[in-house]
Parts: structure tokens; C-alpha cells; sequence
């Protein structure tokens, strides 16, 4: 495969970036204290995985973590996997997000929702209904190591219950309410949790989702829940369960109960687009140390800023925007259609809540791009400093859009990471420059590299995202593994003691990274493997194309076998025979022949989780026969008829 050419460079680092940034400050630091000089980002990347001791220490110093128990080790056993960090350390996530005494006036969680009225809380109100809520849970016999789920929207209650539940050293783990009953089940079920919050529905738009049966499904589902505590949110009612109001009726001491370093904090939960969903446990110290550094030295937030970032509870990037709490800056909740009642209602949000840090979805920006939205002009946005993007591939013209319309000084911050580790594993920072198409380069901390089917590091040909040395953040097992073998095949099954993650990258000479899919819907032809996301970025390009899906069925004997693209056209467009020859010659012109896909057809909806993902696996998984129900379960997918195409040319493959 021919090596790719150096990218363009879009924006070069700013040149006050020692004095007007956090990471710029951490640098100065370093020096002071530590007496370490970097010239640059490469060097101080360099010097984070080299040095995994003196970079992760220096984080916790830096950023004031409170130890119960301070550490005499930063790493114990350093071999993958098992890696053993702060191993004698005892602390408390939940202690540093709550804010500190002074902080009390100051305002730490704007909430906005299509279900009730905007709704704020200061650090002083968060810090009390965290005492009474743990108080409450106390109450509910809740203590350390058992299990709180809830079926919760992004509110501020939600916030509150998971910081409670921390602070006790009790576990927790969340479902956005839309999931129906199976998914929950599947899930929440893994971990027999003790209690369940849960609202009885939820507005979506215009329209009121009643999910009380949902709930008494999920009730009925999980036998170990012996409290049921009912979050007001809409008209309905769970008449039979505790009310929220009556959990945080008694004052409570605002406590912390040390725990150590590796004690479960959350669970997180894999799709469930490809098998049975994984249930990822992370430990109090890995996210707490991950979230500062990431929050703190890449998106540059601290005291004072504010960070919008729409997710639901079922996504890690809930996980992370809670996190901004941990460097003091406030955060946007946000429930509800993120596109109701258009594309421009996230922007006015934005700039109605002076955000400093905004994340959105590539497929909003591009949307916005393809509407001729003009957010800077439109809206006073002159509070961002950054825009982030995450949870798929932004194409190059999305890099040039942003940069028409926010200028040089706001910096564009593209990241790829996942729920595996709860962070990114590429991203940018105000020290790195930004490429066009092209994610800056690996985190601090992550020695991320692409290898070959051999182990070996490439740098500018396609390989395997990998991770070759430890970070806190890698779960500390999946639940209910207890001698670890799911754990080991799932990240270590091709390159032992190396991090496989699952992606197809390639690494740039000056560092740079293009993620090109899943490495699983990976493309091979003749030999030839070929990344899902480059496909993308030229068809989409089409004005008649609203969004598309590619699918590589393979032959057995050896040969090309059928590659096969579909498409959600907008409305009025036709798939006819001049548009198919337009898509073949862009993908022909801009990539290769190997490029042009056997058949071409559309679709009404392109399937994508929750989360945004492409589903190019259970697709081909149905059109190679497998059944719906074994593949994927509705619940998870953004629209639940998504797959249901794939089922009926199933069948028709099988007849002919």
C-alpha cells in the first residue's frame, strides 16, 4: 500500500499558549517543580509514556488529587494486562466533584430540557442534595460494592444519585429511558444491583414517552432490586416506589468513604450491536486521574469555564462532561431531541449558556454545514475556545466549514476513544496544530500506534489501533470475568500484552491520525484492505446523499467478493442510473477502482446506534444470514426498523 502524503495543516499552534493555557501552565510547572523542559508536544508525549511514573504523579500533583491514603507506588505490576496503578492510594471520585466550601454561589450545572423548565444548581445546592441523597441510600442499606442502576435522562438528579452513590463506594451504572425493558435487562442484569432510579417517562420533542411499563418490565427483570426510588420528571408516576424527594428528606454529612485506587466506580456497557453487551468496570482513581488530564490539558477547562456536550446516560460521554466537575468548570445537561426543534437549537444553547468548550457529533457539524447553518454569525459564540467532536470519522470539509466559521481562535478538537476506556486515545490540545481530516495525534499519557497483521508499528499505512503500554483508565475487568479470559480476549486476543482497540488507523509522519472504521467492517479486496470511513466521506459529499452505508460480503475462495453500498437519499432525490454512474466515478476519481462498489442501493434509514455509530458488522451479519434478534437488539438502534431492510434482502440472496 502506497504511504499517504503530509497533511494540511489547518491551524498551527498558538503562539501565547504557555501563558494562556492549562496545558501551557502544566508545562511551566514541570519545570518549576520537576525541573523537566519540553520544546513541544512531541517531547512531552514522548516523556508521558516513557515515563509513566513521573507523568501520571505529576498529573495527581498537579491537579490536587486528595489522597485518603497517599501513595508510595505509582505502578506495581506495569505488564498488560493486570497493570497495578497507586496500588496502595485510598481516595474518592466523588470527593472532587463536588466543588470545594468557596465555590458554594457559583453556579455548577445548567440543565435544559423538553420535559420540564430550565433548571440550574449552584456548588452549594449540589454539595447538600449530595449529602441527602447519600444519606438516603444509606437509609436504603446502600454501601460499599453494591450496585445502583438507574433508567435516568441526563438531569441533574441523575448527577446527584451517581455522586451519592460514589461517595459510599457503592457501584453505579446507567441506562438512557429510552432503551426499552430487553436492553436493560440485559445489562443492569449482569450486575444485581440492590436499587433502581427510574422515571415513569420523559418528553421527546413534542411528543410525552410514557415508560412506566418499561419500568415494571425492568422491575420484573431484576430480582436482586429491593428499592425502587421514582424520579419525578413528566405527568406519570411510579406510585409504588419511593419518591425522590422523600430519598433526600433528611440532611446528611457531606462524606467521602476512601476506597482504593481500583475500586468500582461505574459500569459501563458495550453496544450490544455485536453480542451480548460487555460490562466494563472502571475504577475511582483511573477515571478520576484520565478525566483530569483529559478535561484539564486537552479541552483546557478550569474554574469558571462551562462545557456543552449533548449525550444521553447510556454513553461514556456522560461520563466524561460529569467529569468537568473535577476541574471546577460547570457543566450544560441537556434532555430531549437534540434536533428539535432544528439544527440551530444546540448552538443557541451554546450561546445562551456561554459555553467555553463545546463538543458535538461529526454528523451535527456536517448536517449544520449541509444547511448553510452560520453559527459565529448567528449566535454570540465568542465565549468557545473549543469545539470538540467525537463518536465517528469528521471529513476534511468539516474541518474547513468549522474553520470558516469560527476562525483561528476557536480550536477544533476532533478525538477517538471509546467506553473501554472512557477517554479518547487520539485527540487534539491547544499545543498541538490541527490537521485537515486528521485527528492531532495521541493523547498524553497513550502510547497509541498503528501495527500490522505481524505486531510491527506503521506509520503511514492502515493498521490496528493499539495501545502498547498501560493507562489507569483500561477497565479494571469486565463484570462477572473473574479469571479475567473475556477480559484477555477481547483487548489482548491478536498482539499479547498490547491493547487492541478495535480501529483501523493510520499514523501521519508528523504524528497525525485518521481513524478509517471498525477494524472489524474493515474492507478487504484482493488482499487490499480498504477503511469504511474514506468511503463515506466522498459519497456524502453528494448533495442528494443524506447518509450512507457500505458492506463487504467476502469470498471464501479468495476472491473480491461484493461490496456493496447503501444510501439514504434526501428528499426528492431518485437513485437512478446518472446517480449511480456520479457516485462510482467520485469513489473511482477520489480513492481507487477497488473503491467502486458492486451495487448500489437505497435505503429509507441508514442504521446507527444510539451513540451515532455506523452498524456495517450486524448488517453484513443479517445479509450472511443471521437472524435480527441474534445480531442486534432494537433497543440499541437509533431508529429501531433500521435493520429491518437488511432481513428482507436476506431473504432474497437466499432465494436467488
Amino acid at each position: 500500500m502506497t504511504a499517504a502524503g503530509p497533511p494540511e495543516l489547518l491551524r498551527p499552534v498558538a503562539a501565547d499558549v504557555r501563558e494562556t493555557t492549562e496545558i501551557g501552565r502544566f508545562l511551566g510547572w514541570l519545570e518549576r517543580e520537576r525541573g523537566l523542559a519540553f520544546d513541544g508536544y512531541d517531547a512531552l508525549h514522548r516523556w508521558s509514556v516513557e515515563d509513566l511514573e513521573g507523568f501520571w504523579s505529576a498529573v495527581a500533583e498537579f491537579f490536587g488529587v486528595r489522597f485518603a491514603e497517599p501513595p508510595e507506588r505509582v505502578l506495581g505490576r506495569r505488564e498488560m494486562p493486570g497493570a497495578e496503578w497507586f496500588p496502595d492510594a485510598m481516595l474518592n471520585y466523588a470527593e472532587h466533584a463536588v466543588g470545594l466550601p468557596e465555590d458554594a454561589d457559583r453556579v455548577a450545572v445548567l440543565a435544559y430540557s423538553q420535559t420540564r423548565d430550565r433548571q440550574e444548581l449552584t456548588w452549594g445546592q449540589l454539595r447538600e442534595q449530595v449529602a441527602r441523597a447519600r444519606a438516603g441510600l444509606r437509609r436504603l442499606g446502600v454501601g460499599r460494592g453494591d450496585r445502583v442502576v438507574a433508567y435516568l435522562p441526563n438531569i441533574p438528579e441523575t448527577l446527584v444519585a451517581f455522586l451519592a452513590t460514589a461517595s459510599l463506594g457503592a457501584v453505579w451504572a446507567s441506562c438512557a429511558p429510552e432503551f426499552g425493558a430487553r436492553s436493560v435487562v440485559d445489562r443492569f442484569g449482569q450486575i444485581e444491583p440492590t436499587v433502581l432510579l427510574a422515571v415513569a417517562g420523559y418528553g421527546y420533542g413534542a411528543k410525552d414517552v410514557d415508560r412506566r411499563e418499561q419500568v415494571a418490565e425492568i422491575r420484573a427483570g431484576l430480582p436482586t432490586v429491593r428499592h425502587v426510588v421514582h424520579v419525578p420528571y413528566g405527568a406519570n408516576a411510579l406510585p409504588d416506589a419511593l419518591g425522590w424527594n422523600d430519598l433526600l428528606a433528611e440532611p446528611g454529612e457531606l462524606a467521602f468513604d476512601p476506597v482504593p485506587f481500583a475500586h468500582p466506580l461505574c459500569v459501563l456497557f458495550s453496544s450490544g450491536t455485536t453480542g451480548k453487551p460487555k460490562a466494563i468496570v472502571h475504577g475511582h482513581g483511573g477515571i478520576l486521574l484520565e478525566h483530569l488530564k483529559n478535561h484539564g490539558l486537552s479541552w483546557d477547562l478550569r474554574p469558571g469555564d462551562r462545557i456543552l456536550w449533548f449525550s444521553t446516560t447510556a454513553w461514556m460521554m456522560w461520563n466524561a462532561l460529569v467529569s468537568a466537575l473535577l476541574v471546577r468548570a460547570s457543566i450544560v445537561m441537556v434532555d430531549g431531541n437534540p434536533l428539535h426543534p432544528d439544527l440551530r437549537w444546540q448552538w443557541q444553547l451554546a450561546a445562551e449558556t456561554g459555553a467555553t468548550l463545546m463538543g458535538a457529533s461529526p454528523g451535527f457539524l456536517m448536517a449544520s454545514r449541509k444547511e448553510g447553518v452560520q453559527p459565529a454569525a448567528e449566535f454570540d459564540l465568542s465565549r468557545i475556545r473549543q469545539l470538540g467532536a467525537a463518536g465517528s470519522p469528521l471529513p476534511a470539509e468539516g474541518y474547513r466549514w468549522v474553520a470558516e466559521q469560527f476562525g483561528p481562535g476557536v480550536l477544533l478538537n476532533v478525538g477517538s476513544g471509546g467506553t473501554d476506556v472512557c477517554s479518547g486515545i487520539v485527540q487534539g490540545s491547544p499545543l498541538q496544530p490541527v490537521w485537515t481530516g486528521e485527528i492531532s495525534g495521541p493523547c498524553l499519557g497513550v502510547d497509541a500506534q498503528a501495527f500490522d497483521e505481524k505486531g510491527s508499528p506503521v506509520v503511514g499505512e492502515l493498521g490496528e489501533l493499539v495501545i502498547t503500554r498501560p493507562m489507569p483508565s483500561m477497565p479494571v475487568e469486565l463484570w462477572g470475568d473473574p479469571d479475567g479470559a473475556r477480559y484477555r480476549e477481547t483487548y489482548f486476543d491478536v498482539y499479547p500484552s498490547v491493547w487492541r482497540h478495535g480501529d483501523w488507523v493510520r499514523f501521519s509522519p508528523v504524528g497525525s491520525a485518521v481513524i478509517a472504521g471498525r477494524s472489524d467492517a474493515t474492507l478487504n479486496r484482493g488482499g487490499v484492505r480498504l477503511g469504511t470511513a474514506e468511503f463515506y466521506r466522498v459519497v456524502e459529499e453528494l448533495p442528494e446523499v443524506v447518509d450512507s452505508l457500505v458492506v463487504h460480503l467476502e469470498d471464501p475462495a479468495g476472491g473480491n467478493g461484493e461490496l456493496l453500498l447503501y444510501v439514504q437519499l434526501r428528499l426528492g432525490a431518485a437513485l437512478d442510473d446518472e446517480l449511480r454512474r456520479r457516485i462510482a466515478t467520485a469513489l473511482r476519481t477520489e480513492l481507487s477502482p477497488r473503491h467502486v462498489p458492486d451495487g448500489i442501493a437505497e435505503l429509507p434509514v441508514i442504521p446507527r446506534n444510539r451513540t451515532g455509530k455506523k452498524l456495517e458488522l450486524p448488517a453484513k451479519r443479517i445479509l450472511l444470514g443471521a437472524a435480527l434478534d441474534d445480531v442486534a437488539s432494537r433497543d440499541v438502534l437509533a431508529d429501531p426498523t433500521a435493520l429491518d431492510p437488511f432481513v428482507a434482502l436476506s431473504s432474497t440472496r437466499g432465494e436467488s
